[in-house]
């Protein structure tokens, strides 16, 4: 009957491959839209948990959480180093880490800031040592393995955070002291040095200006990241600083909760899409089969003569119809797959986040069996006719 099945399936295969393909280009929204969703929120989620709250200039608090934990957007504005630091005196704050950048370096931001923001990402260094002096910077691995840098090398950043900058400094180049392991952070594609190079770098040639610690008044820097000892300090603080400063706080979490709702949209709406081509090609494959039962007739009931009882005609229907569901299941999970293997190199070039070729979830399980339950129904009501069947009839009209 298998044989059989596959037979029949072969003898009509314009038929067979528009039900395959339907079903293929279905799966493969579908499970692509999934993947998209899960690792980007797995994503966004690991890089905002070490930070409870960020502070920054007034402007949107999305840009202040894209601009200084996601680096993918530009910041608000600077604020006071000494105003900012103001809010460690309160016994609700864990820790704060200030952060400053402005500059890059073929695309990649280069981030100063000092060196405990990199345990808050677990991140160890693959070799040479931290940065101590101005202009010595650590690179994530990404970075490193994709501008061939080494300890020691060296290179000049360009204003901006673009990488088609105008303005180069190139009287102060920075030299590599220590490249990091992959965390699969946001970590691999920064490079990190202290507060005083994003200062040093931007002051004018002509000027000279002692290396001042980073709790000098005049000091700016982009954003303050904290961490609290409880959440009840991140929601008390945020509405202290939004209201009693001139500075604006923002919380991770609820932001990249309320962007994710935003993202929700275009999501369920592809998934949509996929739901209608789903029943679409549940529909073609319950064309295909009717078509098959009544072009061989003649042929079914030759099986019957055989020794082929009712039974075994609708077993050779729903195996057909696996046949077509499991083959369009497979091929467009594949495609899926392959989808986010190409978005991936799109997504770690501009964003630098790595979307992963992993097996199938409960999600997608689950899709595997409203496919074969849609299948299961189609070949269903495609074998009613099989009921009616006229052996003797049939072979009379031979």
């Amino acid at each position: 009957m298998l044989y059989l099945a596959y037979k029949n399936l072969i003898s009509k295969p314009l038929n067979t491959f528009l039900s395959i393909l339907l079903l293929m280009l279905s799966i493969s929204l579908a499970t692509f839209v999934l993947q998209m969703k899960d690792q980007l929120n797995q994503h966004l989620e690991k890089n905002t948990k070490p930070f409870d709250m960020v502070i920054g200039a007034k402007g949107s608090p999305l840009q202040l959480i894209l601009s200084s934990i996601l680096h993918i957007d530009n910041p608000t504005g600077n604020i006071s180093l000494n105003e900012a630091l103001k809010i460690g005196k309160n016994p609700m704050v864990k820790e704060m880490i200030p952060v400053s950048y402005g500059d890059n370096y073929k695309g990649y931001r280069i981030l100063g800031t000092p060196d405990k923001y990199l345990n808050q990402y677990g991140a160890t260094l693959r070799e040479g040592k931290l940065y101590k002096k101005p202009f010595e910077v650590v690179v994530g691995s990404y970075v490193a393995e994709k501008n061939n840098l080494q300890l020691g090398s060296s290179f000049t950043s360009t204003h901006g955070l673009a990488e088609n900058g105008l303005e180069t400094h190139t009287t102060k180049p920075f030299m590599v002291t220590g490249i990091l392991n992959p965390t699969a952070s946001i970590l691999d594609h920064l490079i990190i040095t202290n507060l005083k190079s994003i200062w040093e770098v931007h002051e004018h040639e002509h000027e000279h200006t002692p290396h001042e610690e980073y709790h000098e008044k005049e000091r700016e820097i982009t954003s303050l990241l904290v961490k609290f000892r409880n959440p009840i300090g991140a929601l008390q603080m945020s509405r202290y600083i939004n209201e009693k400063t001139t500075m604006q706080a923002a919380l991770p979490k609820f932001e990249i909760e309320r962007l994710m709702k935003f993202l929700g949209v275009g999501f369920q709406t592809i998934n949509s899409i996929a739901i209608i081509i789903l029943l679409v090609a549940g529909l073609s494959i319950f064309i295909n089969l009717i078509k098959t039962v009544r072009e061989r007739k003649q042929e079914l009931a030759l099986l019957r003569t055989y020794g082929a009882n009712i039974f075994q005609l609708v077993k050779l229907v729903f195996l057909e119809a696996i046949f077509l569901s499991m083959l369009g299941f497979i091929l467009g999970w594949f495609l899926g797959r392959i989808s986010t293997w190409f978005f991936s190199i799109y997504s770690e070039n501009a964003y630098g986040y790595h979307f992963v070729f992993g097996l199938p979830n409960n999600k997608e399980l689950f899709i595997l069996a409203l496919v074969i339950l849609t299948t299961f129904i189609a070949a269903i009501l495609a074998s009613t006719s099989l009921y009616k069947l006229n052996v003797s009839k049939i072979l009379a009209n031979v």
